[in-house]
Parts: C-alpha cells; sequence; structure tokens
C-alpha cells in the first residue's frame, strides 16, 4: 500500500513539474514576428536561413575604435524573453545585431551569453530553459556572423535574480539572457 501511495505522489510531483515548453529546437522570430523553428539537422548545421536576419544598421568600419567602444559599453546587452520561452522578441534585433557588429570587429573578443530565468519552475528545468535562452541568442549572433569559437552559453537558471519579489513586473526583469565580455 506504501508503494502504491508512493507512486501515486512521485507521479503527481512529477506532473506538477511538467512544462509544455519543448526544449529541444530554439525557434528564431523573423521581422513579421512568426516564429521559425530553428532546429538542427542530422548533420548538425542549423535549418536557418541566414536571409531571416537583417543586416545591422551599425558597421564597425563606420566609427573608430573608441567610439565604437565607447557605445558598445552604452549599449543595452540585454534581452528579455516571455514566461516560459527561449524565443528571441524582434524588439530586440538592433541589440543582437548592434552586439554582433561589436563582436565581429575584434576577433579575439570573448563574450559569454548568460541565460536566466524567474523563480517559478524547479532547478533542473529552469537550468534548461536558461541553457536555451543562452543558445538562442548565441545562435543569432552566429547567423549575423559572429565566430562560434567567440561566444560560450551558459545557464544560471533562477540562481542569479536582478529583481526580487514575486509579482510579474520582477519575474518579467529575471527571464533574460545577457552578454557579458570577457
Amino acid at each position: 500500500m506504501k508503494r502504491v501511495l508512493l507512486s501515486m505522489a512521485f507521479a503527481a510531483l512529477m506532473a506538477g513539474c511538467a512544462s509544455s515548453v519543448k526544449l529541444d529546437n530554439v525557434p528564431v522570430e523573423d521581422r513579421t514576428g512568426s516564429a521559425v523553428n530553428a532546429g538542427m539537422g542530422e548533420s548538425g548545421v542549423s535549418k536557418v536561413d541566414s536571409s531571416m536576419v537583417g543586416k545591422s544598421g551599425l558597421a564597425s568600419n563606420d566609427l573608430g575604435k573608441a567610439e565604437h567602444d565607447a557605445l558598445m559599453s552604452a549599449t543595452a546587452r540585454t534581452i528579455y524573453f516571455d514566461y516560459d520561452s527561449f524565443v528571441i522578441k524582434p524588439e530586440y534585433r538592433t541589440i543582437i545585431e548592434n552586439q554582433a557588429s561589436y563582436i565581429k570587429a575584434d576577433k579575439s573578443r570573448k563574450v559569454a551569453v548568460e541565460g536566466h530565468t524567474d523563480e517559478r519552475g524547479g532547478r533542473e528545468y529552469n537550468l534548461a530553459l536558461g541553457q536555451k535562452r543562452a543558445e538562442a541568442v548565441q545562435r543569432a549572433l552566429g547567423l549575423l556572423g559572429v565566430s562560434v569559437a567567440q561566444v560560450e552559453a551558459v545557464s544560471y537558471g533562477k540562481e542569479k535574480p536582478v529583481a526580487q519579489g514575486d509579482d510579474e513586473a520582477s519575474m518579467a526583469k529575471n527571464r533574460r539572457a545577457e552578454i557579458t565580455y570577457r
């Protein structure tokens, strides 16, 4: 009898931790806002057509190194996500394009894309979701010509919140991917 009750409790616990978000494929949004599945093919090559990602309005040749570095230090490096999602929203396209331009300007520059989640969900799920968010930004940078060797995707899950609180505004600030320079 104890085994049956223990099995039922375990099944109920696992069902409560379930999510409808598929963590297998990274969706990328085009300019129209429709999600495009950016899964990996059998050869490990992305199925996304690079024409889906626009060209940056910021060219590294247009600015001197000092001006470009000053601009990038003042430019936003955080991409926010919807609840239970790792789809990059169109309003963050400019941030990613500007960061890609800056990273490509110096081949020795290394960056980490850090994925974060809000406090809802289990530790393992949030680590996986944070990793998918970081990989989505990493893939978007790659589509814009940034070398894979320059970008590392890491997940902190819910371990490093920027906002404390259980209201939606605080949780929305924690659902993010941050581009940090090393």
